[in-house]
């Protein structure tokens, strides 16, 4: 019984080997250069049980085929030459699709030797036509762009050294003119004036600072070029033409100017700062049939806020000068109340704006490129700021101006009313917060009990109805 069980172990213990054995064989991709055991070797019938020189030919069993290999006695490892490992790669069925079938199949049927069989794939490469595009006129697209491009540097390039040519042209010809009526020509905000002269604000905007001359607090003229660095503003001025212009800003003296608004500037102008200056909307009217009643040039409008204020300001000179340089006058405004453009009504602003005493003027330069023509224009505004300085409105006139900056104070008042009500309403809260936390802070009953005391009778006079007292006179 013992050996009858140690015969079963035995026999379960060497198939498990066996099983192990024949699984690393299979499994091992490199088992065909593993050396065989005996039960794998076939001796070739005739040849001699030993050979001459220890050395024996046997067959191995390779995927069902017989095959001579020499095996040493003396040695351990046997070295196989297998010729067909060379072409082993083209049966990975991944890399090559439908070759290693290809070849199992014909090998199956004999048709072809097993060189041919495993020989490399026949590969056919795929004519791939010449670029259709062999000519220049097939990149007529590319060449427009490039073009375009080219075209828009050189005109930016073209454009900026004719915009600076024309400001330094026009500074250098009233230069003179401006050092006779400013002690600082060229102010560049610095403690030391380096250059004393325009400041570049962009490829077409210049920018001059003058200041130290009497009933003014400075002048800024501000040269606006056409944009000839902009392409694409050239081609929009084909359809709407524009000139280079030049925009004068004074601020006047507070004790210097008297109180009216005045515009006189032609018509497309003069409407459209109507609509957008803040100063003309509120206090002028548009004066019809400007032409006859203050014979301004034709196409010119004026908006006026006291007649005798405009009146004294266009007087023969001025007038003489419109009719003259009609072509050059875009607009001359004058205000005591300016400030800016027209600003959306915000409930949330407690406070009016901050107004100047201001005199502009903008003037269109010549095409010709002869600026000693606009020397006269800029005597005109030095004329204007002495002819402010010594004007004065009457006292119907004055009286008239005061009412009017009064209705608007009151309209300005009247709009923010709501506004105005809940932050006074606020700040009561606040104060009585603070004070109900300094009174709470104390250790004093008695104090507290007559601050909660006095509260409650205010809330309760808040809460009870509103009646009028009337007094009746005795007969």
């Amino acid at each position: 019984m013992k050996i009858a069980v140690l015969l079963l172990v035995v026999t379960v213990v060497a198939g498990r080997a066996w099983a192990q054995a024949d699984g690393d064989f299979e499994d091992n991709d490199f088992a065909e250069f593993e050396d065989f055991d005996d039960d794998f070797v076939a001796v070739t019938p005739g040849a001699p049980a030993g050979a001459a020189g220890g050395q024996k030919k046997e067959e191995a069993v390779e995927n069902g085929d017989f095959k001579e290999i020499d095996v040493d006695d003396g040695e351990d490892e046997a070295v196989v030459e297998d010729e067909d490992s060379e072409f082993e790669h083209f049966h990975d069925e991944e890399e090559f699709e439908g070759f290693a079938g290809q070849a199992g199949d014909q090998g199956a049927e004999g048709g072809a030797p097993l060189e041919q069989q495993k020989g490399e794939p026949k590969l056919t490469m795929a004519k791939v036509p010449m670029h259709f595009r062999t000519h220049w006129d097939s990149y007529w697209m590319e060449m427009i762009m490039i073009a375009g491009l080219f075209a828009y540097f050189a005109n930016f390039f073209m454009g900026k050294s004719k915009n600076t040519k024309l400001a330094n042209l026009w500074l250098s010809t009233h230069r003179s003119l401006l050092e006779e009526n400013f002690v600082l020509v060229g102010d560049d905000g610095k403690l030391e004036n380096e250059s004393h002269g325009l400041v570049k604000e962009s490829e077409s905007t210049f920018t001059l600072w003058c200041s130290g001359r009497t009933c003014c607090e400075g002048m800024l003229v501000e040269l606006k070029m056409i944009k000839r660095q902009d392409l694409v503003a050239i081609i929009a001025g084909l359809i709407r033409p524009s000139l280079d212009q030049v925009h004068m800003k004074i601020e006047m003296s507070r004790d210097v100017m008297d109180t009216f608004v005045f515009c006189v500037g032609t018509k497309k102008t003069v409407t459209k700062m109507f609509k957008e200056q803040s100063d003309l909307s509120k206090f002028c009217t548009l004066v019809n049939k400007s032409e006859e009643k203050y014979k301004v040039p034709m196409g010119f409008s004026v908006l006026s806020e006291i007649p005798e204020a405009s009146q004294g300001v266009l007087d023969s000179r001025m007038v003489a000068a419109l009719n003259k340089y009609a072509p050059l006058i875009e607009y001359i405004h004058i205000s005591d109340q300016f400030c800016g453009i027209v600003q959306q009504e915000d409930p949330n602003n407690l406070k009016q704006p901050e107004v100047k005493r201001m005199l502009m003027a903008g003037f269109n330069l010549p095409q010709n490129i002869d600026m000693e023509t606009t020397k006269p224009l800029l005597i005109l505004i030095f004329y204007l700021m002495e002819r402010l300085k010594r004007f004065r409105l009457s006292k119907e006139a004055k009286s008239k101006a005061d009412k009017n900056r009064a209705r608007v104070e009151e309209q300005f008042l009247k709009n923010t009313h709501a506004a105005r009500a809940e932050a006074a309403a606020q700040r009561r809260e606040e104060k009585r917060k603070q004070e109900k936390e300094r009174v709470m802070a104390e250790d004093d009953p008695e104090k507290q009990r007559r601050w909660e005391k006095k509260e409650q009778k205010r809330q309760a006079k808040k809460k009870a109805p509103k009646m009028k007292q009337l007094s009746i006179k005795a007969l």
